[in-house]
């Protein structure tokens, strides 16, 4: 019998509503403790699943607030079990008082993710669709949420189950097999057995290759700010986030440590860094922010950089060009309110993506967030690509593929088809890891203690 367990799962601070989750297997007899319903011939413990019932919410003889109980009965709950989401008005205190009251019933405290863990325990889901569960809470986009919902409705696991199922399905062939080598009925297809092995690699590969793009989709685009002194980097900052996060001043070199801001520009999340200036400098605290910024141009996801359109390009300008070379960037020639003399043909040898823009008066910005989404276009477009939702899965996947390509060159060596057999074998416990099938309690407790109290 499982405990009953209980946590507001509504965010904290004023609202509409809270709602305190309670679940277990007898949790519709701890909320009756403290749950009187206006209709007195009604009981929880004797509602349909899927009904509400309105009340007071009691404690000690008093009544706290009014109430809404709705019901779900085992199995068909987000937890599996019996479940009851009290739903009062939502102010903390009186949220607190309530979820107080639950307790006192005899309900304990749900831990970080014991919801949503007691769904993966009882089969409700598995391991990577309930990975996809924070995926949804942090998506902050289009794309990133589609992804996640693709995830929580079981299309990645039924990708893996699919591929696990193939290869068990060979795995068995080449065990019957070894126990009867001599029994031509038995004889391994050589031929259907590498198929099945490339295939399978292929897509896993796949999906290994496809995380970058997912992980770009739910943690957004690392855009590096980068250009000369008094280029314009701090006031594009600013016009881009809308507030003043970086000094802009006349002064060369005021700007000598990476500021950081996350934007949503279009249908792409940027997590921008304003950068200190690029140059050659004597001054060994100005050199220490232009080694970051160097850095941070090296290793963004995005650099865009600006160049002063109002003077010709320095030796400062080619060098920073031709740190870009290669690299998805988009160059902005900042200043088009002043007369333009900077040769966007060379800057273009660099980079092709050039775009005339004035940030201190706000224009060219449009064209600005219409090239960066060109330029993420590929990673964002196809929302039904599956895309794998954490380091840990795209550890397993790989970890799979590497297994794969081990038994097809033990096949090629010419080597015993047991050993082909063991390297399968690692790679269906690979792919079983990532649902969940064969996942270690350490495992397990580490990816939920990362969710909020309350899911």
């Amino acid at each position: 019998m499982s405990s009953v367990i209980a946590a507001i799962s509504t965010p904290s601070g004023p609202g509409g509503i809270s709602v305190i989750r309670v679940s277990g297997d007898a949790a519709f007899e701890v909320c009756e403790k403290i749950f009187s319903p206006v209709n007195k011939k009604k009981k929880l413990s004797c509602m349909k699943g899927y009904t509400a019932c309105f009340g007071h919410i009691v404690s000690e003889n008093e009544i706290i607030d009014e109430a809404v109980a709705l019901v779900f009965r085992a199995p068909l709950s987000y937890t599996g079990e019996n479940v009851v989401e009290l739903s009062c008005h939502g102010g903390m205190y009186v949220t607190k008082l309530v979820l107080r009251a639950v307790l006192s019933a005899g309900a304990k405290p749900a831990e970080p993710g014991e919801f949503t863990k007691r769904a993966y325990l009882n089969g409700r889901i598995d391991l990577a669709e309930a990975e996809s569960v924070m995926e949804i809470i942090s998506a902050d986009g289009k794309a990133s949420l589609n992804a996640a919902v693709m995830n929580l409705g079981g299309h990645l696991s039924a990708k893996i189950k699919k591929i696990k199922s193939e290869l068990s399905e060979k795995q068995a062939n080449i065990e019957v097999w070894t126990d009867s080598p001599d029994d031509e009925d038995f004889a391994v297809d050589i031929k259907s057995l590498r198929r099945t092995l490339e295939k399978a690699a292929l897509e896993l590969e796949g999906l290994v290759k496809n995380f970058d793009s997912g992980k770009i989709l739910r943690e957004g685009v690392s855009a590096a700010i980068v250009g000369a002194p008094n280029a314009g980097k701090s006031t594009l900052m600013n016009m881009l986030s809308g507030e003043d996060r970086s000094i802009v001043t006349s002064v060369p070199g005021t700007t000598r440590d990476v500021v950081e801001e996350t934007v949503k520009l279009g249908g792409v999340t940027l997590r921008l860094a304003d950068t200190a200036g690029i140059r050659k400098s004597g001054d060994e605290v100005e050199s220490i922010g232009i080694e970051k910024a160097v850095d941070r141009l090296s290793n963004s996801d995005l650099v865009i950089a600006v160049f002063d359109g109002s003077k010709e390009l320095d030796d400062d300008d080619i060098s920073i060009l031709k740190k870009c070379e290669n690299l998805k960037a988009v160059a902005v020639v900042n200043k088009n309110d002043l007369n333009t003399v900077a040769d966007e043909d060379e800057i273009k040898k660099y980079i092709p993506d050039v775009i005339e823009m004035s940030a201190r008066n706000e224009t060219g910005g449009e064209q600005l967030e219409k090239t960066i989404e060109r330029l993420f276009s590929a990673d964002k477009s196809d929302y039904n690509n599956l895309s794998l939702g954490s380091e840990r899965q795209r550890q397993a996947c790989f970890n799979a593929f590497e297994d794969l390509n081990s038994a097809l060159s033990a096949l090629d060596s010419g080597v015993t088809l047991d050993a082909v057999s063991v390297e399968i074998n690692s790679a269906i416990g690979e792919l079983s890891s990532l649902t969940g099938e064969s996942a270690v309690e350490s495992v397990v407790d580490k990816i939920f203690e990362k969710f909020c109290v309350g899911k």
